[in-house]
């Protein structure tokens, strides 16, 4: 069912870059997985023990799914004369319907630029116009949903738990379906438990129902492309679904869903999602290098679009190519809440990241600039690039000890560690070197040289590392190969030599820094 990779597509990667049909093959494999890993968590709560999986939360599970199926069957036959007379397949006899099958992704070969733009716009665009319930489920946060349900419902978790965490897991694949349906037309009428306050319909919106440690039951109804929301006590909340993303509502009780328009013309919208329970882990992403999500205002989503609208361009300044990707592989943006230290409004204090789950799902606090947002897409899109390809191959079988220098990173890193920082750090060498060829303004060329001059240096100092690996497979080895050509074709057009050595002088005390925290424990 899953794709191998052809050595083109290796190629491709290893010089930072791919072509339609390469990334292509990264989206359709990601989406299969991500089809799977849905299928695990249902035959996971069907072998669960009862009391991480209770028959009343097992049949609900089934009820849900089943609605889930009405929906696709009501996208793919809109008219009745041409649906298939037989009901769903049930869950329990295994079938589990479309689980199983591979979403579809276009993508033929062409060349660079604009024709591979086209290209991208077609990948983009696919989900929306292939089916809003088959979007919902190959959603990036899926993935983490997902892991998440079957580690509460796996071996171990049960004992000295209290079933909060498989309950909130469940729960959430029932606002899941609801949401389908409602998208798809379905009308139906059922009962969803809010969790910590809110209950999250996805593409939808959020319903606040309480403080952070609530658990509040909401009756469901749609009817006629209308849902209502009834709580006890509590008003009715009327809310209509939007085409695409978002609903909207008169109550405050209720926060639409929102997304920022496609990168170019044609290319889907996206997501820029502040209300997703999932969208980072529990207690925080990485919390020794991000900081946590950040819920937005009204003044907090304009910067977010003002910055957005320039960054197709300053993507571009850095190669079309770069555009491409950006346009086929980012699905989703999560914004996060300033770094600790940093000044509000201020050019420095970013952050920004990627779940290896949440394929097309980029973190970042908000962006100073068009073009400092561009960057920390080509640096988070190859980590998304890189992760999926290792996703579908093995490329080395290093040991996870971490012992490598990386100049980006104080801590000692583990093989794979520096191969994936290595990878972004080149792209963005290639990205700053022909942004400052094509700038024009004495500014902007000399402070993207700077950061071509520091990428290209940083790489230069791990490479040795990363070639002479004996762990490498020999794929593995041939795209660390296409690497080291990158490089080699990037100082054939040097930076100035100020930059060039201001550069290697901040290596050079970034290894001595290192050198006295870690060389001795080696």
């Amino acid at each position: 069912m899953l794709p191998a990779v052809p050595e083109r597509a290796v190629d491709e990667l290893g010089r930072t870059e791919g072509g339609p049909e390469t990334l292509g093959l990264l989206v359709r494999d990601q989406h299969t997985r991500r089809l799977l890993l849905l299928r695990a968590v249902l035959d996971a709560a069907e072998s669960a023990a009862p009391d991480l999986c209770p028959a009343a939360a097992l049949k609900r599970l089934r009820e849900d799914w089943s609605l889930l199926e009405e929906a696709e069957r009501l996208e793919r036959y809109p008219h009745p004369r041409e649906r298939p007379e037989e009901g769903p397949p049930s869950v329990a006899e295994g079938s589990y319907g479309f689980v199983g099958s591979s979403p579809s992704v276009d993508g033929a070969q062409g060349p660079a630029g604009s024709a591979q733009l086209a290209e991208a716009q077609t990948v983009s665009a696919n989900p929306e116009r292939d089916s809003p319930v088959r979007a919902l489920l190959r959603h990036p946060f899926i993935g983490p949903w997902a892991r998440d349900t079957l580690r509460a419902l796996g071996p171990g978790s049960g004992p000295g738990r209290d079933g909060r965490e498989q309950a909130r897991a469940l729960a959430h694949f029932g606002a899941l379906a609801a949401a389908a349906a409602a998208r798809a037309g379905v009308s139906y009428s059922l009962r969803l438990t809010a969790h910590g306050g809110v209950l999250a319909l996805p593409s939808l919106g959020t319903l606040h129902t309480g403080g952070p440690d609530s658990k509040t039951e909401v009756s469901i109804v749609h009817r006629r492309g209308l849902l209502t929301l009834r709580r006890r006590g509590e008003a009715d909340v009327l809310v209509r679904p939007q085409s695409g993303t978002g609903a909207w509502s008169e109550s405050a009780a209720w926060t639409s869903a929102y997304t920022l328009p496609g990168l170019v013309p044609g290319s889907a919208a996206v997501p820029l999602d502040d209300l997703d329970p999932y969208r980072t882990a529990r207690g925080g992403p990485r919390p020794d290098t991000l900081s946590g999500p950040a819920t937005l205002e009204e003044a907090d989503r304009k910067h977010w679009l003002h910055t957005w609208s320039g960054t197709a361009a300053a993507l571009a300044t850095g190669g079309e190519h770069r555009l491409a990707e950006s346009v086929t592989l980012l699905r989703c943006l999560v914004p996060l809440a300033a770094p600790p230290g940093s000044v509000p409004g201020g050019t420095g204090g970013s952050c920004s990241g990627t779940r290896r789950e949440a394929f097309g799902a980029v973190l970042s606090s908000a962006p100073a600039t068009a073009t400092a947002f561009a960057a920390t897409l080509v640096h988070e899109i190859q980590h998304t690039k890189l992760a999926a390809l290792s996703d579908m191959m093995t490329l080395h079988h290093a040991s996870p000890a971490r012992r490598h220098f990386a100049p980006w990173r104080p801590d000692p890193r583990p093989y794979d560690g520096l191969l994936q920082g290595a990878y972004s750090h080149l792209a963005l060498a290639d990205f700053f070197q022909r942004s400052a060829l094509a700038a024009t303004l004495p500014a902007r060329r000399d402070a993207a040289w700077a950061q071509h001059a520091r990428c290209q240096a940083q790489v230069g100092a791990v490479l040795p590392a990363l070639v002479g690996s004996g762990d490498l497979t020999v794929l593995g080895r041939q795209f660390v190969d296409r690497m080291v050509e990158v490089y080699e074709r990037l100082a054939e057009q040097p930076p100035p030599r100020g930059h060039a050595a201001r550069a290697t002088a901040y290596v050079q005390a970034a290894r001595g820094l290192w050198n006295r925290r870690h060389a001795p424990g080696e």
